[in-house]
């Protein structure tokens, strides 16, 4: 009951159009300061990995987070230093325009994931709970955006494609 009215009610699209605005600006505000100013992850990687998530009795709680932050993110700073305030900033403006919402939200609730395996809190449980409401909703949390046009386009484009390669 829940999911429907997330899902189809006009109501929940205006709510959701709310929480999608909120979260897209702090998503595009966090990427644009990291642009703008610039950005060196290797700090905080270099700390994650140094001060890893630990469980009450000491041990490792994420240790092939920390596995992989030492031989993939780490490695590859000048990647890391270029997709997460990109990453961050473009799925702020996904969220903002309500294009290709639940994309963005998805990669938001990505990044949200990545940081608090690394041992970060902050607001990322709130930005993962709202992240999920609108994953939830599917496209009517980008009704009220461009979503509303952009989303039938792909799946028209998309649906003659695959009536072509049927009929091929």
């Amino acid at each position: 009951m829940f999911n429907h009215f997330l899902r189809e009610n006009k109501i929940a699209a205006a709510i959701l159009t709310v929480i999608r605005l909120y979260l897209g600006y702090a998503w595009f505000t966090a990427g644009y300061h990291k642009i703008i100013d610039g950005f060196d992850a290797s700090g905080y990687l270099g700390n994650a990995i140094a001060n890893p998530v630990k469980g009450p009795d000491g041990s490792l709680v994420y240790g092939w987070y920390v596995n992989f932050l030492e031989s993939l993110a780490l490695p590859n700073i000048e990647f890391i230093n270029f997709i997460i305030p990109w990453g961050e900033a473009l799925v702020g403006l996904g969220l903002i325009l309500g294009c290709l919402t639940t994309a963005a939200i998805f990669f938001g609730l990505v990044m949200n994931f990545s940081f608090f395996l690394a041992g970060t809190v902050s607001h990322n449980p709130t930005d993962i709970f709202l992240g999920f409401i609108i994953l939830t909703a599917g496209y009517n949390a980008g009704r009220i955006g461009l979503d509303r046009w952009v989303v039938p386009f792909i799946r028209k484009t998309y649906n003659k494609k695959s009536a072509n390669k049927l009929s091929a």
